[in-house]
C-alpha cells in the first residue's frame, strides 16, 4: 500500500482531518468520500494509480478524524463551503482535478456548477443524487425531523474489530478480509474495552428537514464547463438503500442530460462501493480521462 500521511487543519470553526498521498510538487487529485465513509476508503485506487499524484482526501464534517459539529442537524451546504475552503487552501489558484463518490459525488457535482471556473476536470463516482421529492412530503418531513431532535441517535456497537470486518462483508460481500479489514481500521475506533464504534456522528442519521429539489441540483449541473468522468457500477444498489423498486435508468439518463460535457462509464461486477470492488479499472478510467 501507497502510505498516506494526515494534516489537521481549522475549515470553518471546524478541526478537519485531511489525508495525503503522494509528492507535494506532483499534480493534485482531490478525493471526496461519501456518507458515512472516510478519506482512507480511496486507499485501493490511489494504490492502482499509474501516474505520480498528489492526492488530498479530506474527512467530511462528522465522518472519520474530522470534528463534529455542535449543530443538531448536518446541512448540505456546508459541505459546499467547507470545499470552498479546502480547495482554496491548497490550491488558491489554479483549476483543480475533483473526484466524488456517493455523496462526495453530489457535493463535487453541484460544487462544479456554482463554481465552474475553479474546475479542471470533475469525476462522479455514483453521485446520482437523491430520489425527487413532491412538495406534499413535507409535513411528515419537519413532524419527522422535529421528533428526532428530541431523542439522541447513537451507533451501534460491536464487541471487536472483526466484527466491524463483517459487518463490512456484509454489506459488500466482495470485499476481501484482508481490504475489510484496513477499512474497518479507519472506519472505527475503540470507544472502551472490546467496544467499537464507528467514526460517523449518529446526527448524519436523521432526517434532513428540506426536501431534495433536484430541478435545484440540475440547474446547477447545467453551469459546469469541465469535461466530467460519470462513473457508474454495472450492479449499483444506491437506489434500494433509498427504498426505491425498479429501474431508475430513465430518470439517471434525465438527470445525466444536463451536464454539457460528459462521458459515461459503467464499471462491471462492481457495487455501489466501486473503488473498493475494482480499483485497478477505475484508477485506469480515471487516468485515462485526466490524460486526455
Amino acid at each position: 500500500m501507497k502510505s498516506s500521511r494526515s494534516e489537521f487543519l481549522d475549515i470553518r470553526g471546524l478541526r478537519y482531518h485531511v489525508r495525503h498521498w503522494g509528492d507535494e510538487s506532483a499534480p493534485k487529485l482531490f478525493m471526496l468520500h461519501g456518507w458515512m465513509d472516510m478519506s482512507a476508503s480511496f486507499q485501493f485506487v490511489v494504490d492502482c494509480l499509474q501516474q505520480e499524484w498528489h492526492v488530498i482526501a479530506p474527512d467530511w464534517r462528522g465522518f472519520g478524524l474530522t470534528e463534529r459539529t455542535a449543530a443538531d442537524t448536518y446541512w448540505f451546504p456546508d459541505y459546499l463551503a467547507d470545499l470552498d475552503a479546502i480547495l482554496l487552501r491548497y490550491s488558491p489558484h489554479e483549476a483543480v482535478n475533483l473526484l466524488g463518490h456517493s455523496l462526495g459525488g453530489n457535493v463535487v457535482g453541484v460544487y462544479a456548477g456554482v463554481r465552474p471556473q475553479r474546475i479542471a476536470k470533475l469525476i462522479n463516482l455514483e453521485g446520482f443524487g437523491m430520489p425527487t421529492a413532491k412538495p406534499g412530503q413535507a409535513p411528515a418531513r419537519f413532524a419527522k425531523w422535529l421528533d428526532e431532535l428530541q431523542s439522541r441517535p447513537g451507533m451501534k456497537t460491536y464487541g471487536s474489530l472483526q466484527e466491524v470486518v463483517a459487518r463490512l462483508q456484509k454489506t459488500n460481500p466482495r470485499l476481501s478480509t484482508a481490504r475489510a479489514t484496513f477499512l474497518a481500521s479507519h472506519w472505527s475506533t475503540e470507544v472502551s474495552d472490546g467496544c467499537w464504534e464507528i467514526l460517523g456522528d449518529p446526527k448524519h442519521k436523521n432526517a434532513n428537514p428540506i426536501l431534495y429539489r433536484v430541478e435545484e441540483v440540475l440547474a446547477c449541473w447545467q453551469q459546469i464547463t469541465a469535461p466530467v468522468l460519470w462513473v457508474e457500477a454495472a450492479d449499483t444498489d444506491i437506489w434500494k438503500w433509498f427504498g426505491l423498486t425498479g429501474s431508475m435508468r430513465e430518470e439517471v439518463d434525465r438527470r445525466i442530460g444536463f451536464i454539457p460535457k460528459v462521458d459515461v462509464k459503467i464499471v462491471p461486477n462492481a457495487g455501489h462501493m466501486l473503488h473498493h470492488d475494482q480499483p485497478q479499472l477505475l484508477a485506469t478510467l480515471i487516468e485515462d480521462f485526466l490524460a486526455t
